[in-house]
């Protein structure tokens, strides 16, 4: 039996916990509630964070919604669903922070159930979360994979490894020829388990966001900052931005499904910056970042 009653209920839960977990860092910031309601698509609540100390910029999503037929982000390479229709629930979030020294932060956690007169239903759970450092540390990258494998390791001994390998996969700007940051999990049309497994395993990862995310943010977010480091978070933003806008699968379905434009562009940035052919210095933090950090490394390995 697919639960989708159930599901919703936790992703709802985990919509307040996760802004509560944030407003604990960062309690000169309000959260802005935007209850919608689509009567052709679904409903939802927007939770916006923005202006606070620590962070500049942040949403944390919860949407319900529905259609007659899949559109072509989720088809495509499931042709086999054209023709289906659908009802999807998630929750989604992108945490942009202030100070530069301070990583950004995207998760995503979904559930879908396709539909079609005269087939069985079919079903599947999708997310994972990732992380987008402007200056990099191996403390941090080491934690942020640590507590990722710690959500894997109860469901079999390559999941952490084969979810880590897809994050990579997926969050590259193809364009540029680079990671968009140091990765993290990234899984999709999950039914190879039985439902309970499957939300089980959905749970474990959303469970582990905040533990992963909240201690660097703590570490970092006082650290001091120059001008100079700022323009560098804002080029790198644009980075994200770029990837948002062209191959970010959630973003298209978003947009192909009517969905709400105030909602689905949530994860860009309050402020990106593009610079013609910059080039960092040699030597410095910033060309670190792209020969080091941004490499697709198995960070685990640097803490044996």
């Amino acid at each position: 039996m697919y639960r989708i009653t159930e599901v919703k209920e936790y992703l709802s839960d985990l919509q307040k916990t996760i802004c509560q977990d944030l407003l604990a860092i960062d309690d000169s910031a309000l959260f802005i509630t935007d209850n919608w309601e689509n009567p052709n698509l679904g409903y939802g609540k927007s939770c916006v964070i923005s202006n606070g100390s620590v962070f500049e910029k942040g949403g944390v999503n919860f949407s319900h919604v529905k259609g007659m037929s899949l559109p072509t982000s989720a088809t495509e390479k499931r042709p086999e669903l054209k023709g289906y229709q659908f009802e999807v629930v998630g929750v989604s979030l992108v945490i942009h922070p202030d100070n530069p020294y301070v990583p950004t932060s995207h998760a995503n956690f979904r559930f879908f159930m396709a539909t079609k007169e005269g087939a069985e239903p079919i079903w599947w759970f999708g997310g994972g979360f990732d992380l987008t450092p402007y200056y990099g540390f191996e403390e941090d990258c080491i934690h942020w994979h640590s507590m990722a494998k710690e959500a894997c390791d109860p469901f079999g001994e390559n999941v952490y490894t084969h979810y880590k390998e897809w994050c990579d996969e997926y969050f590259y700007i193809k364009h540029r020829q680079e990671p968009r940051g140091i990765g993290g999990l990234f899984f999709d049309d999950l039914n190879h388990w039985d439902f309970e497994t499957c939300f089980n395993f959905l749970k474990s990862v959303g469970n582990q966001y905040s533990r992963a995310y909240c201690p660097i943010v703590m570490r970092r977010h006082k650290t001091p900052y120059l001008n100079n480091q700022k323009d560098f978070q804002l080029y790198r933003r644009g980075r994200y931005a770029e990837f948002n806008l062209v191959y970010d699968r959630g973003t298209a379905f978003g947009l192909q499904t009517g969905g709400r434009i105030e909602s689905i562009l949530m994860s860009l940035p309050p402020k990106a910056a593009w610079i013609y052919d910059w080039k960092p210095e040699p030597d410095t933090e910033e060309a670190k970042l792209n020969s080091y950090f941004l490499t697709n490394k198995d960070w685990l390995e640097l803490n044996q």
